[in-house]
């Protein structure tokens, strides 16, 4: 499970100098902004640590695209990300972009309630509620700022205490404006995905589940909490806006699949193999329990702690009740992969790749492997693996095993080109410019792969140069 953390800089402000009423002033209008732009703009939170996982990644696009598709939305023109966090989350940002915590799909009980989620989620996208947020943070913005410079003049008059309180006022009513607007996008976001399950003949049974369990979590401190300082409604107010709707449609008592149930719990399995401690697996998962999920689960276990026979013993007996299950055959790769067992690696590889020619992280997994082995025939033969795992993706993984490949058949004109991806993936943008530059040099003008080479190096640099 390759990893590719991106973050976002914080804002540093410079110390101000003068009275400490209008030092506070100043403080108080940049915490203010960022409260309120923090609220628009999920996506760009700081120390997002999103994780590349076959698997997990088609469950979720087989999920989603039949709930984006009644939508009105193209499943292809949406990407889905997965979120190495650990709190139940999800959220959409600009560009049709998902992001869902694997938190998320490890918390949940049934597939109908992640489903549920995509579904409120989806609604969201297709109301273009990020857009209308923006503007409605713009407008806000109009009297807060107003109240401010009021603020600053009376403090800067000697009328501190006045200042303040008018500085104080505006940011606390533009910040409740903020999420009475964000409640009522909340509200019909849910009312969307409800919809949208109907339409594609899904149950809502799990979100009305999934949203029970958070009312009747947060009803042991409700009392306590004030509804309109909250940017989304009470979970209460949503389940029961929601529960006649829901209801209502035909296909409520629709059961899933076990065929559905399966593919999730494999993939919870999966994941908590991958992310949690070895002995927090072992414990979940203990021996006595001869399940498909448990085996998958501890062979993730017992491969992170370098006992190699153990893993591959819990890993057989799934490849022989379900041999056709690329992902299976994927794990066994890079368990032989990580082991230093090259050869075997590539032939599990070969395998997942030939259950699933379509899955371009299945390629990279294969053109690794092929890497991994010397000499140039078979970096040759791992290129066209790896060039089919960047199609179309952003892939800084993929593009920096391309820059090697390249690198050792001694072509420097495409291993600068395939470094100036790597780094343009990461945002890393002068960089990818300064091998983006060299590659122009080297490789044929007018050819693809000299024109990739020229967008990339005549992109507009953070600092808004050319």
């Amino acid at each position: 499970m390759p990893v590719t953390r991106m973050k976002d800089c914080p804002m540093r402000l410079s110390p101000n100098s003068g009275r400490p009423a209008l030092r506070r002033a100043v403080h108080a209008l940049a915490l203010g902004a960022a409260l309120t732009f923090a609220g628009a703009g999920a996506a760009s939170a700081q120390g997002i640590s999103i994780i590349s996982d076959a698997e997990t990644e088609n469950m979720l696009r087989e999920f989603a695209d039949p709930i984006l598709k009644v939508a009105g939305l193209d499943p292809a023109a949406v990407k889905i990300h997965l979120v190495n966090d650990q709190r139940l989350n999800a959220f959409v940002a600009e560009g049709q972009q998902m992001f869902y915590n694997t938190g998320l799909i490890t918390i949940v009980e049934a597939p109908s309630e992640l489903i549920g989620v995509m579904a409120h989620e989806i609604g969201h996208m297709a109301g273009g509620h990020l857009v209308q947020r923006r503007e409605h943070i713009s407008q806000l913005q109009v009297p807060m700022i107003a109240s401010m410079i009021l603020g600053v003049g009376a403090i800067a008059a000697g009328a501190g205490d006045a200042g303040m309180a008018l500085i104080l006022g505006g940011q606390h009513l533009a910040t409740r404006g903020f999420f009475a607007y964000t409640r009522e996008q909340e509200a019909s976001a849910d009312q969307a995905g409800a919809g949208y399950l109907q339409r594609a003949g899904m149950s809502g049974q799990g979100m009305l589940d999934l949203f029970s369990r958070m009312r009747d979590q947060e009803m042991l401190s409700e009392e306590r909490q004030d509804p309109f300082a909250r940017s989304h409604p009470m979970s209460a107010a949503r389940f029961n806006a929601l529960e006649e709707r829901v209801k209502a449609s035909p296909f409520f008592d629709r059961p899933e699949s076990p065929e559905r149930i399966h593919q999730f719990k494999m993939v919870q399995a999966k994941l908590h193999g991958f992310l949690d401690e070895p002995n927090v697996t072992f414990n979940r998962y203990p021996l006595t329990d001869k399940s498909d999920y448990a085996r998958y689960a501890r062979s993730v276990a017992y491969h992170r702690t370098g006992q190699l026979s153990e893993a591959l013993t819990e890993i057989e007996p799934l490849l022989a009740s379900d041999p056709k299950n690329p992902y299976i055959h994927e794990v066994k790769g890079q368990i032989y992969f990580e082991s230093g067992k090259i050869e075997e690696a590539v032939t599990s590889y070969r395998q997942s790749v030939a259950l699933k020619p379509d899955d371009v992280q299945l390629h990279l997994g294969l053109g690794r492997a092929l890497l991994g082995r010397d000499g140039e025939e078979n970096a040759r033969a791992a290129i066209p693996h790896l060039q089919t795992g960047t199609r179309g993706a952003t892939q800084p993984f993929g593009y920096y095993q391309l820059s090697i490949a390249y690198g050792r058949l001694n072509d420097i004109g495409m291993a600068e080109l395939a470094t100036a991806q790597y780094y343009n993936a990461l945002g890393r943008v002068e960089q990818a410019k300064a091998h983006a530059t060299r590659a122009q040099k080297i490789l044929r003008q007018g050819s693809p792969e000299w024109l990739q080479a020229q967008d990339i190096a005549m992109q507009p640099s953070p600092d808004g140069r050319g």
